[in-house]
């Protein structure tokens, strides 16, 4: 079949199957990102989520025999929730970032490749293809702006002219020959929203970013939260949104052509109390089908926490008790301590009482200082001695 026929005949086919957008590039090496991956990683700016083997992320032919071109594909997903569940004094809520509304965007992104692998290969039975999401080795954005489907912004991620950044993408290696398509230029211009309005500054302004300093990074660790960053979660329990909230490009866009990426309200906005005790199985069934689930319960669970001292929820000092003094967990007890001396506001004795019996029995050193602290706040709400007469 002609190539140029091919490439409309897939076109076609990514269009039937459920696919927004398809871009096509060559299977040449990714040079110009290897100075500088090789400096981020240098100056400690890598969050180890990324694929280890940096020459396998430029050289689309260690990953891959004879490859020839790559599709790029990009899902629009939403950014508003049709029936949003609000705060009340009785009920605080924290939040999902809209990339972990509905199933978890690798399994859609990986059914939509898979189904239009297969109908190419009707087209061509003898091509091979390996198609990858997120955890694989090229970088999506790299090669979807090489495919033409939108350019990289100052905060790093794609955007397009139709969905704004509000998409996921995918791309697949093949050893078809595909024309490629034009890549897209810069768009940002002078435009730094996005670089201004981080509340870390974790964004360089050139498309990249400190990733350590990264509030969707701070929430998926499984550690302490650096203090440093707890407040600046709000009540954000998964990901951050604020660089494209912020982002001229986005504005308006709000697209629902898939049903699966559909929130559940009492999913992605959930009470934040119950997720404190939550069992391993209630968790897996309520949250297990979100890209959100992925490193677990345990930090979703210290977010929460974080997350009601930011809504200065004092209703929930007594589950924070049980936690401090039940959970088996080193970390979640140090961070209900630090919570309960957030959240209490004036000087209690009996409180003060139960930290520091907490804080005897612990052994790991992050607790031990964590409740440390906490007991040190918790000391200086004590009223000041009257000066005798």
């Amino acid at each position: 079949m002609d190539n140029t026929v091919l490439k409309q005949e897939i076109q076609r086919l990514a269009s039937e199957v459920g696919i927004d957008k398809i871009g096509f590039t060559n299977a040449d090496p990714f040079d110009e990102l290897a100075s500088s991956l090789r400096e981020q990683k240098a100056m400690g700016h890598t969050t180890g989520f990324e694929h280890q083997v940096l020459e396998e992320r430029l050289y689309p032919d260690l990953i891959f025999d004879q490859p020839k071109s790559i599709i790029s594909i990009a899902l629009a997903y939403p950014s508003r929730i049709k029936e949003p569940l609000e705060n009340t004094k009785e009920v605080k809520r924290g939040q999902f970032a809209r990339a972990s509304w509905g199933i978890d965007y690798h399994t859609i992104l990986r059914e939509k490749m898979e189904c239009l692998i297969e109908e190419i290969k009707v087209l061509a039975p003898h091509a091979h293809f390996k198609a990858m999401v997120d955890t694989g080795e090229l970088m999506d954005v790299a090669v979807a702006q090489r495919a033409g489907i939108g350019f990289i912004g100052r905060n790093g991620l794609l955007i397009t002219e139709e969905f704004g950044s509000w998409i996921y993408l995918g791309e697949i290696v093949t050893d078809l020959e595909i024309a490629p398509d034009e890549p897209v230029p810069f768009g940002c211009g002078d435009c730094y929203r996005c670089v201004n309005a981080c509340p870390t500054g974790a964004l360089l302004g050139d498309g990249r970013m400190n990733g350590q300093r990264c509030l969707s990074y701070q929430t998926q660790t499984k550690g302490y939260m650096p203090e440093e960053f707890r407040k600046k979660i709000s009540n954000v329990i998964y990901g951050c949104d604020i660089c494209q909230h912020v982002c001229p490009y986005n504005q308006g866009i709000d697209f629902h052509r898939h049903p699966e990426m559909e929130p559940d309200s009492e999913v992605v906005q959930p009470a934040l109390k119950p997720l404190l005790t939550i069992s391993n199985r209630a968790f897996r069934e309520t949250y297990g089908h979100l890209a959100g689930s992925w490193r677990g319960k345990k930090p979703l669970q210290r977010n929460a926490i974080i997350a009601l001292v930011n809504s200065r929820d004092r209703t929930a000092l007594p589950q924070l008790i049980q936690v401090m003094e039940e959970d088996p967990r080193p970390m979640m007890r140090g961070t209900a301590a630090w919570a309960i001396s957030k959240l209490q506001r004036d000087y209690n004795a009996q409180l003060l009482a139960c930290v520091k019996a907490q804080y005897v029995k612990e052994t790991d050193k992050e607790t031990i200082d964590e409740m440390r602290q906490a007991i040190h706040t918790l000391e200086r709400k004590r009223p000041a001695k009257k000066p005798r007469r």
